[in-house]
């Protein structure tokens, strides 16, 4: 469809526009002085001068550079415009180069900015219209050509800038410095001469086109001519052209056109139709679909029939599951299979679904291939196992995938390994033990044995193992006699049933006595028996006391004079923090919170994000630029590298969020609310504030330099690279962090390997403390999805945080359990390409991920126990950080490893699970 159609079209009436030049104003020739107005009086000074010729001219100069925040302004007399629409400044100036200027502040410029403001009449005065942007018009920033130093002539610029269309009578033009040093050496306003000088006629489209990329429209140069065509228009999508390309029509019923453009209507893809003229898609049969991702023009599918041929080989407490491809894979490609165990009492006919021990390689849902290994079975006991064939479509289905069942019993086993070994007690020569059972007996426990031996003696055997001595016990308790006085024993317990023995415990330290004397250990203990019971009750008088207080302040209906702008004390020296938004002036609480740092100790090197990017890729560079010629992006504005030198301190590197300029006051709160928050912290492991900038522009927030970014985008770039005893670290430096947050009684809502930042010593810091509160605002990230309102990151969010709103420390260690899961599959995405409801579903069926590749069993067990659904039963970050500290102090914990490998090549569409 060709533009020129369209054009005649569209209707045009355009006036024919002669370009005719006038000068309006001329200061060259000015004999006498000009007596513009100049805010302040200490700024702009009019002088007398010569040009080239010799001739008397005119000139207003300013120098001001050794004085900071620098805002001169400069009027000319009123000028009318005469009918012209469209006025030409050409000014002739000179600069003076900043480095030439000895003693100087960072602030000095080398540009000046022109300014015009329309009025019907001279009626301007020394205070109106105000000296600032709005109600006067920027016309653009003017920068030299050519600069001159101390010890060279003035080098004269020439430039010319235009604005318009007017529509008053008359004008003035306004010079605005910011700190330069400069010389006007005169002004002229030629209207018309420039026979580029373009007017703009818009255009229509026919009905049921649109316009194409850009919008239609003509220019009128200033000789009168028509010129530059730009834009054209297309049919609607339900539209096709016509007529030669002169109309656009409708499709006919049984056709359909999806996107705007110059094709024509297509009949219905299969399975789907359309009753209606003028469509953009046809809709699916009875029991057909589109997934999500299916263009308009694709045909519609329906779901899979169920697995065939599914077989089962049974070896002790594991079975291997392969079953054929179904017979129909509903006309699509994306075929995945889920896996559903029941445990089923035997005789009853009742199932109930396999609790979490049952482990299934490579994992339960979302599977590619056609066959799936389980263990950790129970021994003797009857199990169903479901195979359900999923596509794309299934999520679409109101029924429940189609599966094929299998029904099994495992075999006898051994029993599974004997939990830690504690001692009762000891005496020189005997020591007293107790174990809880096997998790899983397997059958009958016929009797433990338990095995010892010196522990110096593995020092002292050159080859082969230490000399163990055994002996048996037919409860969970044993004693132990004939031992040697002060000696370390190692001490391991294993069970045995009729299939055998089980797994020994892990090695355990045990030692007797010096001497044995219980009457006199008896005695030594009782002052700290006696001692701890008197804590204890003190205690217990304490908590009493403080609940009867609170109830009779309750039923009384006196209200607390607690408010949180209070700093208060749990414990002695246990500070909570304090929300900046309970003050009823936020500049109160980054008054009290934040530093306020000089800008002029402050300088910014270089560009390296937006946003809370932190220490990644430099966008842009800049070499120590003043920060008046900053140049803001991103949500609040751009992150710099920068130096920061406080008077008394040495220089150091800094992080610097800037607020772009044009902000409201809410967005001015909001940015500094950050810094309010962050100012309340002091760990090792959150990012520390040093300071804000409020009183000079940009705004800005001063944190310490993470020379590695953040955590996800490191772990990528050196994916592999790290023992795990590093990885466990960095996990250890988060809980510290996130400990300390906790217990001040802060949630943050957003913890994720994102909003984690590393320095160069592998250190890593909690950071982002501003985004969390503000989710609502944020439409355009797909991190963060709707839920009740509001914005969440799904994939990082507890259940009860998505379904209910409530967010408490309970719900950042279910977040810091999927942290652990992408540090040790190295910035891997959670749950990876499923969709955000997928995951919000499969999460509710009991779903969790499954280990990394190489993952210790220890650290999946931990992640497990964060992603427990009641919070109540979600550890501490108290007792995280001790379970890092055990695991780190015994490496050999670590080098048990999980056989199952992570990945998902597609969304998990387990759906209809009963």
């Amino acid at each position: 469809m060709t533009m020129d159609y369209f054009l005649f079209l569209c209707g045009f009436l355009l006036p024919v526009v002669v370009a005719v030049e006038e000068t309006l104003m001329d200061t060259k020739w000015a004999t006498t002085e000009l007596a513009w107005t100049a805010h302040p009086e200490t700024g702009w000074e009019e002088v007398s001068g010569y040009d080239d010729a010799m001739n008397p001219i005119r000139t207003y100069q300013v120098c001001n550079v050794r004085e900071l925040n620098q805002n001169n302004w400069l009027r000319s007399d009123y000028v009318p415009r005469k009918d012209v629409l469209r006025v030409y400044v050409e000014m002739k100036f000179t600069v003076r180069d900043c480095n030439s200027i000895p003693n100087i502040p960072g602030s000095c410029k080398e540009t000046f900015n022109l300014f015009y403001y329309e009025s019907d009449g001279d009626t301007a005065t020394a205070s109106s219209p105000f000296w600032m942007e709005n109600p006067y018009v920027k016309v653009d920033t003017i920068a030299p050509d050519e600069i001159f130093s101390m010890l060279e002539s003035g080098r004269v610029n020439t430039k010319i800038r235009s604005f318009g269309p007017l529509s008053r009578s008359g004008f003035y033009l306004a010079f605005q410095d910011l700190g330069a040093c400069m010389s006007l050496i005169s002004v002229r306003t030629p209207t018309g001469a420039e026979a580029t000088s373009l007017v703009i006629a818009p255009g229509t489209c026919v009905p049921s086109a649109l316009e194409l990329s850009v919008p239609l429209k003509l220019y009128c140069n200033g000789d009168g001519e028509w010129m530059v065509p730009v834009g054209s228009c297309t049919c609607a999508a339900g539209f096709e052209p016509a007529m030669k390309d002169t109309q656009c029509q409708a499709c006919s019923p049984g056709t359909f056109k999806s996107k705007q453009g110059e094709g024509f209507c297509a009949p219905c893809p299969p399975n789907s139709l359309t009753g209606a003229g003028a469509a953009s898609v046809c809709s699916c049969r009875a029991g057909f679909y589109r997934a999500d991702n299916d263009p308009p023009d694709s045909a519609c599918t329906t779901v899979p029939s169920p697995p065939r041929s599914v077989i089962s080989s049974v070896n002790e407490t594991s079975v291997l599951l392969e079953w054929s491809e179904p017979r129909d894979a509903g006309g699509r490609e994306d075929l995945l299979y889920n896996v559903i165990c029941k445990k089923c009492l035997s005789g009853r006919g009742v199932c109930s679904r396999c609790d979490d021990n049952v482990h299934m390689a490579p994992r339960r849902l979302g599977l590619t291939q056609t066959r799936v290994a389980v263990s950790n079975l129970q021994a003797h006991t009857q199990y169903s196992f479901e195979i359900q064939a999923v596509n794309g479509v299934s999520n679409k289905s109101p029924y429940a995938p189609q599966a094929s069942a299998v029904n099994i019993t495992t075999n006898q086993a051994a029993p599974s390994a004997v939990p830690t070994v504690h001692l009762m007690g000891a005496t020189a020569s005997t020591m007293s033990l107790s174990w809880l059972p096997p998790e899983h007996p397997n059958g009958i426990i016929l009797d433990y044995e338990i095995k010892y031996h010196q522990r110096d003696q593995d020092q002292d055997q050159d080859q082969g193992e230490a000399i163990s001595h055994t002996v048996t016990a037919q409860r969970s308790s044993a004693r132990i006699e004939g031992l040697r006085p002060g000696t370390l024993y190692l001490v391991q317990v294993r069970a045995r049933t009729v299939a055998g023995y089980g797994g020994y415990s892990g090695p355990a330290d045990f030692s007797t006595n010096l001497q044995s004397d219980p009457e006199k250990s008896i005695q030594e203990q009782l002052p700290l028996i006696v001692g701890s019971a008197t804590a204890g009750l003190v205690f217990i008088i304490a908590v009493v006391v403080i609940a009867i207080v609170c109830l009779r302040k309750q039923r009384s209906g006196s209200e607390s004079e607690y408010t949180e702008k209070l700093q208060q004390y749990i414990t002695p020296g246990m500070k909570v923090y304090i929300d900046p938004f309970t003050y009823e002036d936020p500049n109160e609480a980054v008054r009290e919170f934040a530093k306020e740092i000089d800008i002029s100790c402050v300088k910014i090197e270089e560009v390296i994000g937006a946003g809370n990017a932190h220490g990644g890729r430099t966008a842009r560079h800049f070499q120590a630029i003043p920060l008046r010629n900053f140049t803001l992006s991103g949500e609040f504005g751009e992150v710099c590298r920068g130096r920061l030198k406080l008077p008394g301190r040495r220089e150091i590197v800094v992080a610097i969020k800037t607020l772009k300029a044009g902000y409201t006051e809410r967005q001015r709160r909001d940015f500094l609310s950050e810094a309010s928050i962050m100012g309340q912290f002091d760990h090792p492991n959150i990012i520390r504030l040093e300071g804000v900038v409020t009183k000079s522009r940009p705004v800005m927030i001063v944190t310490e330099f993470m020379e590695n970014g953040a955590l996800d985008s490191f772990l990528r770039l050196n994916d592999g690279q790290f023992t795990v005893i590093q990885l466990v670290g960095m996990l250890r430096g988060i809980a510290a962090g996130m400990k300390y947050l906790s217990d001040m009684n802060y949630v943050h809502r957003d913890l994720a390997a994102r909003n984690i930042l590393v320095n160069s010593n592998l250190v890593c810091k909690v950071s982002d403390f501003g985004l969390s509160r503000f989710l609502e605002d944020d439409a355009t990230d797909p991190t963060y999805t709707s839920s009740l309102g509001g914005k969440i990151p799904i994939r990082w969010t507890a259940p009860e945080a998505i379904a209910y709103r409530k967010f408490t420390s309970a719900s950042d260690v279910w977040s810091y359990g999927i942290v652990m899961w992408e540090v040790m599959s190295y910035g891997e995405r959670p749950y990876w390409d499923m969709s955000n409801q997928d995951v919000i579903n499969a999460v509710e069926q009991d779903y969790r991920l499954p280990p990394p590749m190489d993952c210790p069993t220890a650290l999946h067990q931990l992640m497990l126990d964060c992603w427990v659904k009641e919070r109540n039963l979600r550890p501490k970050f108290s007792q995280i950080v001790n379970t890092l500290d055990k695991l780190i102090r015994n490496a050999a914990s670590l080098k048990v490893i999980t056989s199952t490998q992570s990945g998902a090549s597609q969304p998990l569409l387990d759906r209809c699970v009963p």
